[in-house]
């Protein structure tokens, strides 16, 4: 990698810890500026503005938010934790997309520009709802986006409790399966369900 190169990716990683901490409106290109290290004039030669830093932190992260895990439409549950688990390594990944939903995208779909990798999600839990092994009363659009909330509920974005990887690990473990058991609940067919 070259120096400017690195340079590039030393603004991308500084940006990203400075938006998920600041969002958009508060965070500083100064501060960005100076965790780079690298001066002002190059973020803006590269990314024009700091609107156009954050696209461009977000396009990055935009993958790992639906790659992070990936999806096994025959086991939601497990996906669902595997996804807690996901949101204690890498916080950043959601309060960005937190970030972008309070101030760029207010309503709709957030993930319509990776909108390739979710219809191959979307068309997996459909297969499995096929097989009989997902509730085949739910659109898998709304599968997914209500898996992926219930994730969310120790995530950094949570508005009750957010988990940390300085938890009891007991703490986590409880979570992870009262977690398994809500998402089994809500999507497994009744006659397939055993509450194990």
């Amino acid at each position: 990698m070259g120096d400017g190169q690195a340079t590039r990716r030393r603004l991308l990683d500084a940006a990203a810890a400075e938006f998920a901490r600041y969002g958009i409106a508060g965070a500083r290109v100064d501060r960005i500026a100076a965790a780079a290290p690298a001066n002002k004039a190059q973020i803006y030669a590269w990314f024009t503005s700091k609107d156009g830093l954050f696209d461009a932190v977000f396009a990055e992260h935009l993958a790992l938010i639906v790659d992070l895990v990936p999806l096994d439409a025959t086991d939601l549950p497990g996906y669902a934790v595997r996804l807690y688990d996901s949101y204690l390594e890498r916080p950043e990944v959601v309060l960005l997309a937190t970030w972008a939903r309070l101030e760029r995208v207010p309503t709709g779909d957030l993930l319509t520009p990776a909108a390739d990798d979710v219809a191959s999600k979307l068309a997996a839990i459909r297969e499995a709802q096929d097989r009989g092994l997902v509730t085949a009363d739910t659109a898998p659009a709304d599968v997914y986006s209500m898996v992926i909330a219930l994730s969310m509920a120790w995530s950094p974005a949570s508005v009750t409790i957010a988990a940390g990887t300085g938890d009891d690990p007991a703490e986590h473990e409880r979570r992870r399966t009262a977690l398994a058991a809500a998402v089994r609940g809500a999507f497994t067919p009744a006659a397939d369900w055993s509450g194990a």
